[in-house]
């Protein structure tokens, strides 16, 4: 089984310039031929590129030197020396390359398709041969250039899964039930916490044309930034999503404080995080007496984020999951017409509705329509 890595350092190095040649000419009846030694081959690049269905740099683990072969020399008769061939390093999308050293942020494999190359390290140029070398004054020139060194680099990437909306909540409270009756994926379900250990990315199918990505990362518990649990170590994957879907276990003795852990959490691992657009779930009203306190968590934060979507919902009895699932949908639509830019793209204040349309109007158990 493949494990999941989101996190590699390796180390890459360019390929080195063929060395020019020192030839002449030699043929009968042509005296004093001259040089005739070709140039050497450049050396082979460093090339980063996207593959999309690649999601862990696992195999980057496995092989951590990424070597591109060095040119050939020059020879006799002016012939070139070939050139290296590249070494390519497909990266899944979402990765950040930066120097193990310094730090420094390389590249940012966001936005680019699957056919654009980064060019990270230049192989060396080929030497001349001594055929450039010729002069009026020197007729047989016995030297040339030595092919360019190649380039050494270590580097760190680190991946942060890209994805539409992300998913949020303590153990056990419903996320990837959600993901499963939402999306293709399969993530592991049990009637205990810290089922899921790794990110999982679903596709929520929007319409014929377009698919919404959602990722769904380990619970996290109170005190996770300071290292508690498992979630806090898998929050960068959510932290390039343009929404939150906050999962609230309504069957939980701690419901009343879960929805301002939760954004407390968040908040100490960055602010930005805590303020993006969010909609909340409060799961498992198909508990006894859970039905009472989605009430009562709607009233709360209606009171205090008026703008913010409350839904009652049940993963297991499939209450109420066409509307949940239709102001997801709506979310994520009007914050990508809006095309807000990454500095301003927080808070509640950029949800313009607060619940579905009348078509989708949210129902609790028992409730006539």
């Amino acid at each position: 089984m493949l494990q999941f890595a989101d996190e590699a350092v390796i180390e890459v190095r360019s390929g080195k310039g063929g060395n020019g040649c020192i030839a002449f000419r030699r043929e009968k009846y042509i005296p004093r031929g001259g040089p005739n030694g070709g140039d050497g081959g450049k050396g082979g690049d460093v090339v980063f590129c996207i593959k999309r269905n690649m999601r862990t740099l696992a195999k980057l683990r496995n092989q951590v030197v990424f070597k591109a072969q060095n040119g050939s020399d020059g020879s006799g008769w002016n012939k070139y020396g070939k050139d290296g061939e590249d070494v390519v390093i497909p990266v899944p999308p979402g990765t950040t390359i930066r120097d193990e050293e310094t730090d420094e942020l390389i590249h940012d494999f966001t936005n680019e398709s699957e056919d654009e190359l980064f060019v990270f390290l230049s192989g060396g140029n080929g030497g001349w041969g001594n055929v450039h070398f010729k002069s009026s004054t020197n007729q047989a020139p016995r030297y040339a250039h030595p092919g360019k060194p190649g380039e050494v680099k270590k580097l760190r990437l680190e991946l942060s899964i890209m994805a539409d909306a992300g998913l949020v909540g303590f153990p056990n409270a419903g996320k990837s039930s959600l993901l499963n009756a939402f999306t293709n994926a399969r993530p592991k379900i049990a009637p205990y916490p810290f089922t899921t250990k790794i990110p999982n990315l679903g596709v929520l199918r929007a319409d014929d044309d377009r698919d919404i990505i959602i990722a769904d990362i380990p619970g996290i518990i109170e005190g996770a930034s300071e290292g508690a649990g498992l979630g806090i170590k898998f929050l960068k994957h959510i932290s390039r999503t343009s929404c939150l879907i906050y999962m609230i276990d309504c069957s939980d003795e701690n419901y009343r404080t879960a929805y301002s852990t939760l954004r407390n959490e968040l908040a100490s691992y960055s602010k930005e995080l805590a303020v993006k657009p969010r909609i909340v779930l409060c799961n498992k009203i198909d508990v006894e007496g859970a039905e009472e306190r989605a009430r009562e968590i709607i009233g709360t934060i209606g009171k205090e984020e008026p703008e913010t979507p409350v839904l009652p919902v049940s993963v297991l009895a499939n209450t109420n999951m066409r509307a949940a699932k239709l102001q997801i949908i709506r979310m994520v639509d009007k914050l990508e017409s809006r095309s807000v830019p990454a500095e301003t793209s927080g808070g509640p204040d950029f949800l313009a509705t607060r619940s579905v349309d009348d078509a989708d109007e949210v129902q609790y158990p028992g409730s006539e329509g």
